[in-house]
């Protein structure tokens, strides 16, 4: 089970392209809400109906946290208090956590990318917060995946894939999108 945080103000094809892809290769995937309620709007304005709420997913079976970035979507998964935990109960048992675009300042604020590699949206590097900025489209370092934005989208999906079903069912994937061929 793969969990894609959405909140106010989040990066509409980020958390879409990421579900998009992960449902293709059949990893159950669910957006979840942390607004309190189902409907959320995007940093765009499209409304986006999630799957469940923050507060009745039920992370024993997740093994991947997703976070889209956006403005102020990010700034908004950074308040919530029960996400934070979350995020942080799964970096200390190696599962896995995702950020793209401006998410990765998320991990920098718990303090989880210190001596890490990862990427960010250019011009925010300053939130990596010890880490070691690396200008790759899809930086993964141990459990974390970080990717730089929108335009990566594709490429952080792919990564995601990757990692939970092998790189042959990415390779096959990126084939049927016509991805990069």
């Amino acid at each position: 089970m793969v969990f894609i945080h959405l909140a106010t103000g989040f990066e509409e094809v980020e958390a879409l392209t990421a579900a998009d892809l992960l449902r293709r290769v059949d990893v159950e995937t669910a957006l979840v809400s942390v607004t309190g309620e189902k409907t959320v709007e995007g940093a765009h304005g499209f409304r986006i109906e999630a799957d469940m709420l923050f507060e009745d997913a039920d992370y024993s079976d997740c093994e991947l946290i997703v976070l889209p970035g956006g403005m102020p979507g990010t700034k908004n998964l950074a308040a919530h208090g029960g996400l934070c935990d979350k995020i942080k109960e799964f970096n200390d048992s190696g599962r896995l956590i995702a950020a793209i675009c401006a998410a990765p300042m998320v991990l920098g604020g718990l303090g989880l990318l210190e001596g890490r590699k990862a990427t960010i949206y250019p011009g925010m590097e300053e939130f990596l917060n010890g880490a070691t900025h690396t200008a790759g489209k899809v930086v993964t370092d141990k459990n974390l995946i970080t990717s730089m934005g929108p335009g990566t989208a594709m490429d952080f999906g792919l990564a995601l894939v990757e990692r939970l079903c092998g790189p042959q069912a990415a390779e096959n994937l990126r084939k049927d999108l016509i991805f990069n061929i």
